[in-house]
Parts: structure tokens; sequence; C-alpha cells
């Protein structure tokens, strides 16, 4: 399981005007509209697109989400409990809801759309590409990585002319580093589970996001990879997403 650590919300730009408590937001300017990004921490985020409502990954450590828009979508990037908290999603989730999983969470969640590595799927006019998300180094013991290749997904949301990139828990892999036209990308640092900062500025480097946050960083100092970084042309920003 993932190491996860509790953060008090911290109010930058309000997303709802029904959220108990807002959380810092960030606005992407795409050819179809504004998404609004609101970070509320761990690994867990909120987009919002025109009226539509993704969460990612929600986790009830980090939210209150009955205070939280319904979801219209809602994107799972594996099964630890970090990541499907299933009375989370009780709480944003309505008849209407679309839930994208890997097959490992089918049992969990027997109404969700199953995406394997590679597969993508239409939502909401959004193309949603799964991508691998896997450990290459770091294990929980000799021959068991944390995220075994093949579990888990990444996920590419297209909107318009804007890929954002949210990679789930994994390292810099062949396939991270093999993707293309990144505008945002969302890379993990939770050590030991996924990405030391230098494995972070490695795949950066080689697909080369217009903007990248650093997310699900725990007790990794995220300003590191700011300087990693330098003069590379990358936007690093840094949000609370311990």
């Amino acid at each position: 399981m993932d190491r996860f650590f509790w953060l008090a919300p911290c109010a930058l730009l309000p997303f709802s005007a029904n959220a108990a408590a807002p959380f810092p937001s960030d606005d992407i300017t795409t050819s179809v509209g504004v998404v609004r990004i609101s970070f509320l921490g761990h690994g867990t985020l909120m987009l919002t697109h025109g009226q539509t409502v993704i969460h990612v990954d929600p986790f009830g450590q980090v939210a209150d989400y009955a205070s939280l828009p319904k979801a219209d979508l809602i994107l799972i990037t594996h099964e630890h409990f970090d990541h499907l908290d299933l009375a989370a999603i009780k709480k944003i989730r309505t008849d209407k809801t679309a839930i994208i999983a890997p097959p490992i969470c089918a049992s969990s969640l027997p109404e969700a759309i199953l995406l394997r590595n590679g597969e993508h799927t239409t939502k909401a006019g959004i193309v949603i590409h799964a991508v691998p998300a896997y450990n290459i180094k770091h294990e929980r013991a000799p021959g068991k990585p944390f995220h075994p290749r093949g579990v888990g997904n990444g996920y590419i949301l297209t909107f318009g002319d804007t890929r954002l990139y949210i990679a789930g828990d994994t390292e810099n892999t062949p396939e991270m580093k093999a993707l293309t036209n990144i505008t945002v990308a969302f890379l993990p640092m939770n050590l030991p589970y996924t990405m030391t900062p230098e494995m972070v500025a490695d795949a950066a480097r080689a697909f080369k996001p217009k903007i990248l946050y650093p997310y699900h960083y725990g007790d990794t100092d995220p300003t590191r990879l700011t300087k990693l970084l330098k003069d590379t042309g990358i936007e690093v920003r840094i949000r609370p997403m311990r």
C-alpha cells in the first residue's frame, strides 16, 4: 500500500460555492475551453471543464466528498486504498457517473469501464487513453515491485489541442518517456513507491511537457525537481500534493 499524509485544504481559488473548504486551483486554457484543476492533495485531483466534473483517485483522507461536486466521470488508476476509496466514490457518484478503471478493480467496481494499458475510450467528449504505470526499480521484496507492470493505469485526457497526463503510481518507464505532445503532466514522487526527483526529471526531459506538476510526493522535497529542470523550458508548478 502507498503511504499517505493528511493535508489540510489550502485556499487560493474556490472551485465550488457549495464546497465546505476551497482548494488551490489552476486554470488551463485549451482550444475547447478552460480546464480547471483543483488540487485536493496526495494523488487526488478534481478537473472541471464546462459543466463536466472529473474526479481522479478520490480519497476521503484529503477531502470531504459529501461537500464536493458530483462526478460525471471518475478515473481510478489502481487498486490501492489511497486510490480506490469506495466510500469517497459513493459520495460523488450518481446514476449517470461513468467510472474508468483498470481490470484489477473489476471486483470492487463491477460497473466500471475497464481499460487495459494501451486502450482508450471517449466520455463527455474527452478522449481518455490508458497508459502503463509500474515500477522498474522499487520493490516491496525481491522480484515484487510495488506496482507490477500491466496492472495500473496512467491516463492521458485530450481536451481539444491539449493533452493532460496523469501518471498514477509509476516510475520513469520507457512508455512514459516515449509520450508526445503532452501539455500538462502530473508525475509522482512518493518514495519508495514511485519516483525520485531525478527519475521525474529524466522522464520530463524525454517527453517535454510544457507544465509539470509533481504530485503524490509524500516527504520528498518538490523544490529539488525545480532545480533539476532549471533551464529546460519545462515549467514546474508546485502545489500542496503530499
